[in-house]
């Protein structure tokens, strides 16, 4: 515990490079070149930039450390998303270490000395310091152990404060680079008014309109010349930040059949009666349980919420289940129940057995020193001379804690006894001289000991799904895929634009190595693998590859379709309403048997039409326009649209310019810090080979 323990909850914070600082959020972009060959670069090598490499032994421990984080901060075990989030975070941290350092020199942004020795000691140091060294309980900064930390001699701790140092150190270059881009950005007078106009200015107006769902889609027939009409007039949407993907895939299900849940259901009742007779409740849990409970007092809540309430609500020696549950049977034995303190307050004395001559000097020094203070002595002085925790200059006081806060011993001590007691407790960290100060309300508790059966495909499915997804992919490389899965009457399932790092898929609980065999792979192929997923194995065939840069005609002509479509509707339809005249917009609805539909109240800055759609081209003309004025067609994302403008309301005079620009200026500031992020990463060669190694 003490400093040990601080280095131990703060070493994946400190570790890693520029990650959890507010600026690289904003900074660090997708544009990221990821492609092939990467066979061809070093095996230890999992990118580059600018020239520098990132070596696999470098990067792996701060994913680690990232998945660490993220497991105590979502709870539970990594998963390929957690995985995925964890690679990125690291690798986006590679990224900015690289360019903005190299920013830091060209710009002579630097931090000095002096500058640094404030940022940690001084009247206002860094917000990295505060973090760290905030006490939770006065929400002050403890001096005390900030000044322990950084003159250790520790090896261990003299590491972790340089690498602090130097984080302090990146998060104000970080800052200092913040606020030059941010005061680069100006906001003038004429924008701001057009800003405020934009969101305050209402218009009234009447539509008829034409769906492109009243032309039948069989009725059109697209060609070459519409496409590339379409294409060329949209060319700047068809960029590809990064390479993507696409495969199609079959599934073959190992989910239990009903055999199978026969199967367990006969066996948890075999478990059932064996063990209501145990003779060892805990043993026999251990054994024969897929879940392990501590068999420890628990509080209400730690179960599944469907036999939670059920098991606490049972006395001592009660029996439940077996019950089915979510996937799974549960059997539980209520050993015993009581009353017991929602939280306790005590103080501590720990003995470290390594600094004292070993076990038996540790464990005579902590009965000496219990002995010294039930006869009366100073519990907070001989915490302050003796203890090895941190928490010997508050008198080895901690702050309360609840269950499940603390090692089992630890907490089994403090909860089992009574405010007053005084106990030596062996832990990992060491002996401990326990003085419980209070105890503080009261709760139901129950020691269970517990068994959870789930159900599972026996070996005999497993096998069948295996055989069948075997021949499957034998077939399917030497045929049609989807021919194949229509004629095994198998669903074909799509993930669409896949980047290289995602760590997910339509479907697909756990496809890491399915997309790292697609990038491995040409257009075509059929992957090499059957993937195992929770409940079914999958045969994949990759569909698609779409390369990094503005794509081809011939890349997007199946997506863009539907687009291309509505475009040839959309010149039928304004020949209709250019035939109808512009007499008056209720001729013209009466020519082609459509309501005039009146709108209130809309403003620029946010162009949806009440029933329809966002129509930006619609209310866009509409602000360019003349009230009583039949407009020409505009074509719009649903359909075509002609209007006239009943009148428009302008608003008050702006009230306050300087807050106006103040609010445009905190917008503009944050987007700028992207886009000059981004200018960095387009004019910097970014090599990416994360594929390859997760």
């Amino acid at each position: 515990m003490g400093l040990m323990t601080f280095l131990r909850n703060r070493a994946g914070y400190i570790l890693v490079f520029a990650i959890g600082f507010a600026i690289v959020a904003f900074l660090v972009g997708d544009a990221i070149n990821v492609g092939k060959p990467f066979w061809a670069a070093n095996q230890k090598t999992v990118g580059s930039v600018d020239g520098n490499d990132i070596s696999i032994d470098d990067f792996g421990p701060k994913v680690e450390q990232n998945l660490n984080q993220f497991k105590q901060q979502y709870g539970g075990s990594a998963n390929a998303q957690m995985t995925a989030m964890a690679v990125d975070q690291a690798w986006n941290a590679e990224l900015a270490g690289v360019l903005l350092n190299k920013e830091y020199e060209r710009l002579g942004l630097t931090v000095s000395e002096d500058e640094l020795v404030d940022l940690l000691v001084g009247q206002n140091p860094s917000p990295l310091i505060k973090q760290y060294f905030t006490n939770p309980q006065t929400g002050q900064l403890d001096r005390m152990q900030l000044n322990s930390f950084l003159k250790s001699k520790d090896p261990q701790a003299q590491n972790q404060s340089a690498l602090l140092q130097t984080e302090v150190k990146n998060q104000t270059l970080q800052q200092k680079y913040s606020n030059l881009i941010r005061n680069s950005v100006y906001v003038t007078s004429l924008e701001a008014t057009d800003e405020y106009t934009n969101r305050n200015k209402l218009a009234n107006f009447k539509y008829v309109s034409l769906d492109y769902t009243s032309v039948p889609d069989a009725s059109i027939k697209l060609t070459d010349a519409d496409y590339s009409e379409y294409y060329d007039a949209n060319k700047a949407r068809f960029n590809n930040p990064q390479e993507t993907r696409s495969f199609e895939y079959v599934t073959f299900s190992i989910k239990p059949t009903r055999a199978d849940s026969l199967a367990v259901k006969t066996q948890i009742d075999k478990i059932a009666a064996d063990f209501k007779v145990a003779k060892n409740d805990s043993l026999f849990a251990a054994i024969n349980s897929d879940v392990k409970i501590p068999f420890t007092y628990i509080t209400k809540g730690k179960l599944d919420p469907a036999v939670d309430s059920a098991v606490f609500s049972l006395p001592a020696g009660s029996f439940y289940g077996p019950a089915l549950s979510g996937n799974s049977y549960k059997v539980i034995k209520v050993v015993s129940t009581r009353f017991s303190p929602d939280s306790v307050k005590v103080s501590h004395i720990l003995i470290d057995p390594a600094k004292v001559g070993g076990e038996d000097k540790a464990v005579k020094l902590a009965d000496s020193l219990k002995g010294l203070i039930s006869k009366g002595g100073n519990f907070a002085e001989l915490a302050k001379t003796y203890s090895v925790d941190g928490s010997k200059d508050k008198g080895g006081s901690l702050p309360a804690f609840a269950r499940g806060q603390m090692v089992p011993e630890f907490e089994s001590a403090a909860f089992d006894g009574t405010a007053g007691d005084l106990k030596v407790v062996k832990s990992q960290f060491g002996y401990h001289i326990m003085k419980i100060e209070k105890q503080i309300g009261s709760s139901k508790v129950a020691k269970l000991a517990y068994v959870e059966k789930a159900l599972s495909a026996s070996s005999k499915t497993q096998a069948s799904a295996y055989k069948a997804a075997s021949k499957f992919l034998a077939d399917a490389k030497d045929g049609n895929f989807s021919k194949l899965a229509e004629a095994g009457k198998l669903k074909v399932a799509m993930a669409d634009k896949i980047t290289a790092s995602q760590g997910f898929a339509p479907g697909l609980d756990n496809p890491r190595k399915l997309i790292q065999d697609a990038y491995a792979a040409d257009k075509g192929d059929v992957l090499p693998e059957i993937y195992t997923m929770a409940d079914a194995y999958v045969v994949a065939h990759l569909t698609d590859v779409k390369p990094k840069g503005t794509l081809s005609l011939d890349a997007v002509k199946k997506e863009i379709q539907p687009m291309v479509l509505n475009a040839a509707k959309a010149k039928l339809l304004k020949t209709k309403f250019e035939n109808a005249g512009k007499t008056g917009l209720a001729q013209v609805a009466s020519k082609v048997a459509r309501p005039v539909v009146p709108v209130q109240n809309i403003v620029f800055a946010n162009p949806i039409i009440p029933g329809v759609a966002q129509e930006n081209k619609l209310v866009g003309s509409v602000f360019g326009a003349q009230p009583g004025k039949v407009s020409a067609p505009v074509e719009g994302e649903r359909g075509v649209y002609v209007f006239s403008v009943d009148g428009f309301t302008n608003p008050a005079p702006i009230a306050n310019m300087f807050k106006q620009k103040e609010t445009m200026l905190l917008s503009l500031g944050q987007r700028s810090l992207g886009a000059a992020f981004q200018a960095l990463q387009d004019n910097a060669k970014i090599k990416d080979n994360r594929v390859k190694f997760y």
